[in-house]
């Protein structure tokens, strides 16, 4: 799960796709949240997010295959390397987050591990604590592909992908990981092509 990786494919494209992601993100996150810790699940072994986003306490999660160079690398920043399809429980205590992002990774996980994921991202937030995740929209998939084809778009990466989902299969899973209705708020990006959707807890 490498989905933060912004390296593979046209540059210039996944590049704009990231800082995409991360604007819709940074709009996301109340202010109030960023004195304390954020947890980016499938950050890459680049963090790019992390390294364009305020808090506190930054930490990354993801299968890093490879050791970062140097440890002051990316200052301020804390790499783990975890593979949750090996283990799904995060390496955190209860509620020890303020936020935790899932940015254009849940389409890279089985969508028959995503219901035990969402729970424990849900367990490792604070009462009041968000969660933000995007994805493609679901229609996109065949597009996608067609781009990856022709190298727009990494071809690893989509040929990674697990699922697309519409805006109503994301408010299942996360009431379905222990989120409330009301808790829970959908939009889209990018004339409709990617999802975002955030709970709280």
């Amino acid at each position: 799960m490498t989905a933060g990786r912004v390296t593979r494919g046209n540059g210039l494209i996944e590049a704009f796709l990231a800082q995409q992601r991360a604007r819709v993100a940074n709009r996301l996150i109340p202010s109030s949240s960023r004195n304390g810790r954020i947890l980016d699940v499938g950050c890459g072994t680049h963090p790019w997010f992390l390294l364009n986003t305020a808090f506190a306490e930054r930490i990354g999660l993801d299968k890093i295959e490879r050791p970062v160079a140097h440890p002051d690398a990316y200052p301020g920043i804390r790499l783990i390397s975890h593979d949750l399809e090996i283990d799904p429980v995060l390496p955190f205590q209860d509620e020890y987050f303020d936020v935790v992002t899932m940015l254009a990774v849940i389409e890279h996980v089985e969508p028959s591990a995503l219901p035990a994921t969402i729970r424990e991202i849900r367990r490792v937030i604070r009462p009041g604590g968000m969660y933000i995740l995007t994805t493609p929209a679901g229609w996109t998939d065949g597009l996608l592909r067609i781009m990856a084809r022709f190298g727009l778009v990494s071809r690893e990466e989509i040929e990674e992908h697990k699922a697309a989902y519409t805006r109503k299969e994301l408010a299942a899973i996360l009431r379905d990981a222990g989120f409330t209705n009301d808790s829970i708020r959908l939009g889209t990006f990018e004339l409709g092509m990617n999802l975002w959707a955030t709970a709280r807890k």
